[in-house]
């Protein structure tokens, strides 16, 4: 094996592979000639790849490596680490992009020149990006504006030099050496042959997620969707309605950037500002801008696979400035106003430097209790804007409320700087089980009198709204949520300034200036009684008597008894190897731009997250198909198609590793933990979505398996406990172990029809218990409040 060679461990072969990383300790004790260890520990032992790689294809258990699995093996594999392996690779792909032709050139050189070379090349993508590598202590020149980019930030950007001390001045990503990057040139050759395929913005990002997926403790990450929302808030109500292209240049600033998801979201020309205190973090996020500055969420495919001239960087935006350094003990942006801060603060830090910066001139409206490290983050966001400029902030629901706070909140309230606090669903972002706040503040102008109110909204009742039409339990969570509908009602809320009952109002701020000052939504909003008024309830028993009417019909005969029957059986692991179905892993996650089938949708029988019901009420239940449950047993439903096909229909193509499963009809849905028995029959309602996380799809060849025959005995209780590992805390299911008997294509049918009718009655109970419970919570609600009488 050569020197600093790429290593893997037992995950990353199972992953190769296609199997659990039982299967690869069985291999390692059962097979002499497999490959031994070259690092690691006894305990988590790590194999050259490329031996590997030879292992698995001389055994027949792997005809090619996917490409970006190999590219993602090389990077957790490095010598150096992950993370340098990910800047040697975000600055060759700027390379890649701006410069392909000076890329082609260097790479028909040997490794040894090409390393050689290679530094020079970066050096000068990285200057036109990010600015020259200033010296420490020397004003970076990357942060000097233009004369047009100075008046685009109203003049602003060239004050940017005159930093506390502890300021990283350095460019957040140092040129590397030839020494370093000599280890990195199969990876970064690799990645240039992703990038041709998919972009290279797209290919560093594959890269980092796989690199933050991996490592979920390590960072405390900003969700996509809720990114967007904050964007959306902070974006100037004349620009809310234009085009991206042609809204005017404006500059965003985030001082807590993390991964640069908040800056990755904002929409249109923009100059963006970034500081992060973990160095490596800084020059990840540096490159991931800078390599998705062509595009508002990521780059278009790859200048490599057709070369041009050297590519200047992207009018979308005109400055990025990415610094590293404590931000409230060492503000990289001292002399900085931006139109924009978009920020998501560390919580709860008690080392904010409440000693040190007692005197600070930020602390406009009160010097923070050493508990209050948010507030000082909100001051810090204020002082860095230009008058009228918005800022918004993801805020834990204590900073609200907390009495060592009041004073500064009375502040922010009497001068106008709080515009909204708004209250999101448990689930929308870590920590998922709190229902965090976001703050929207705008900087006061001189001479504007301060506005009266304050806009308070809480959509925690449309999520438990939303779980009730859907079927799903009201209490947030992050794959509960329905994304689209919280989203909608916070920018209506906030664009309107109205009173909605239940979701948003505007209070006077005499009316929180108490001794409190408790500017908790919840003590303002209480949610509507569950059902409505007496006429809502009414109808919500007329649609439990239907529902328990049909419950009724639905009810299965009494069950005829039998000798069991002994009859040849077989592993869903066998029929996948011989064709009759396929396995597919679930990898997606609510709030992108399709609904999702997730874990707790499979669960309790909802639709999938993302989606609106036909019958939000609940009037007509479905069965798990998505069929309307209209008959009784036996009667055939309006539209079996998907699930009883009548034509030869071969399983669909696997999807490339990392993309979304898409569901279509007739597929069965397993969850991988808990060791129940839930299976789900994928029907024309659900064909479309996204497979979530923790699932597992079997896609049956329909003229060989029936779904709803697989789906029923993939449910016994036998069969789950045989087919069921169990950890410290929970069982896994590994589907490939359950079992189902040999039966000709009639005979399964048969078994299918009864396990249908089954689905059906199983779904109308918990339509009805769903409706009983309404009906309930309801009743108390009214005779509580008055809205009912006891008569």
């Amino acid at each position: 094996m050569r020197e600093n060679a790429t290593e893997v461990t037992a995950a990353g072969i199972a992953r190769l592979a296609g199997v659990g990383r039982a299967a690869v300790s069985n291999w390692r004790r059962r097979h002499a000639d497999f490959p031994r260890p070259v690092g690691g520990t006894a305990a988590s032992p790590s194999f050259a790849l490329s031996d590997v790689e030879q292992w698995l294809r001389d055994q027949g258990k792997l005809a090619e490596v996917p490409l970006r699995e190999r590219v993602w093996q090389e990077v957790a594999g490095h010598p150096a680490g992950a993370v340098q392996a990910l800047v040697h690779t975000g600055c060759a792909l700027l390379l890649v992009r701006d410069r392909p032709t000076a890329w082609l050139e260097l790479t028909a050189a040997s490794d040894e020149r090409m390393a050689g070379l290679l530094p020079h090349a970066v050096d000068h993508v990285l200057t036109a990006r990010l600015g020259p590598d200033a010296s420490p202590g020397v004003p970076g020149p990357g942060l000097a504006a233009t004369p047009s980019e100075a008046a685009g930030v109203h003049g602003t950007a060239a004050g940017v030099h005159g930093a506390a001390p502890g300021v990283h001045r350095t460019r957040a990503v140092p040129t590397p050496t030839e020494q370093a990057l000599l280890p990195s040139l199969p990876l970064l050759r690799a990645a240039a042959q992703l990038a041709a395929e998919i972009g290279a913005g797209q290919t560093f990002e594959f890269l980092l997620g796989r690199h933050l997926d991996a490592n979920p403790r390590q960072y405390t990450l900003t969700p996509p969707h809720l990114a967007e929302l904050m964007a959306d808030l902070a974006e100037p109500p004349k620009d809310a309605g234009r085009p991206a292209s042609e809204r005017p240049l404006r500059s965003v600033l985030d001082p807590a950037a993390g991964t640069g998801t908040l800056l990755r979201a904002v929409a249109g020309p923009a100059a963006l500002y970034a500081q992060e205190a973990d160095a490596e973090l800084a020059a990840l996020t540096a490159l991931r801008l800078a390599l998705g500055a062509d595009g508002t969420h990521g780059s278009p495919p790859s200048p490599a696979v057709s070369p041009s001239p050297a590519a200047s960087p992207s009018p979308a935006v005109r400055t990025l400035a990415v610094r590293t350094g404590d931000t409230l003990r060492a503000d990289a942006f001292a002399r900085l106003a931006t139109d924009t801060v978009l920020c998501h603060p560390p919580f709860n830090d008690r080392n904010w430097g409440h000693d040190e910066l007692a005197y600070d001139p930020r602390w406009e409206y009160g010097f923070p209790a050493r508990v209050e490290s948010e507030l000082a983050w909100v001051q810090h966001a204020l002082a860095r804007l230009r008058d009228g400029g918005t800022a918004v902030l993801l805020m834990p629901p204590a900073a609200a409320s907390r009495r060592s706070g009041r004073r500064i909140r009375a502040d922010l309230l009497r001068r106008g700087a709080l515009r909204a606090v708004i209250a999101l669903p448990a689930g929308s972002a870590p920590p998922y089980g709190i229902p965090l706040h976001l703050w929207v503040l705008r900087r006061p102008t001189p001479g504007v009198r301060p506005g009266p109110d304050l806009l308070l909204a809480d959509t925690a009742g449309l999520a438990a709204s939303a779980g009730e039409a859907g079927g799903k339990a009201a209490g947030g969570g992050r794959d509960r949520l329905d994304w689209p509908v919280v989203r909608a009602a916070v920018l209506d809320a906030w664009r309107d300034r109205a009173d909605l009952p239940g979701v948003s109002r505007v209070v006077p701020v005499v009316e929180l200036l108490d001794d409190d000052v408790d500017l908790a939504p919840a003590r303002y909003l209480p949610l509507p009684a569950a059902g409505g008024d007496a006429r809502g309830l009414g109808e919500v028993r007329e649609r439990l008597a239907e529902t328990l009417r049909l419950t009724a019909r639905l009810t299965p005969p009494p069950a005829a008894p039998a000798v069991p029957a002994h009859r040849p059986r077989t592993t869903v692991g066998e029929l996948a190897r011989g064709g009759a179905l396929s396995l597919h892993t679930g990898n997606a996650a609510p709030g992108g731009p399709g609904p999702v089938l997730t874990e707790h949708d499979v669960l309790t029988g909802a639709h999938p997250t993302g989606t609106t019901p036909i019958d939000p009420a609940g009037t007509t239940p479905t069965d798990q198909a998505g069929t309307p449950l209209t008959g009784p047993p036996g009667t055939p439903p309006p539209d079996q198609a998907g699930t009883q096909p009548t034509g030869p229909q071969a399983p669909a193509p696997s999807p490339a590793p990392d993309d979304p499963v898409v569901l279509e009809p007739g597929d069965v849905v397993v969850p991988v933990l808990g060791g129940g028995t839930v299976v789900r029959v994928v029907g024309e309602r659900d064909a479309g979505a996204a497979l979530g996380r923790n699932l597992q799809l079997l896609r049956p060849d329909p003229t060989a398996l029936d779904p709803w025959f697989l789906a029923g005995f993939l449910r016994g209780t036998a069969n789950n406990r045989q087919a069921s590992s169990y950890a410290s805390t929970a069982a896994r299911l590994d589907a490939r172990r359950l079992q189902l008997p040999r039966l000709p294509l009639a005979e399964q049918r048969r078994y299918g029809e009864r396990f249908r009718e089954l689905a059906a009655f199983e779904d109308a109970l918990r339509t009805a218990e769903r409706l009983g419970g309404l009906l309930v919570q309801g009743m108390y609600d009214g005779l509580a409040d008055g809205t009912v009488t006891p008569a």
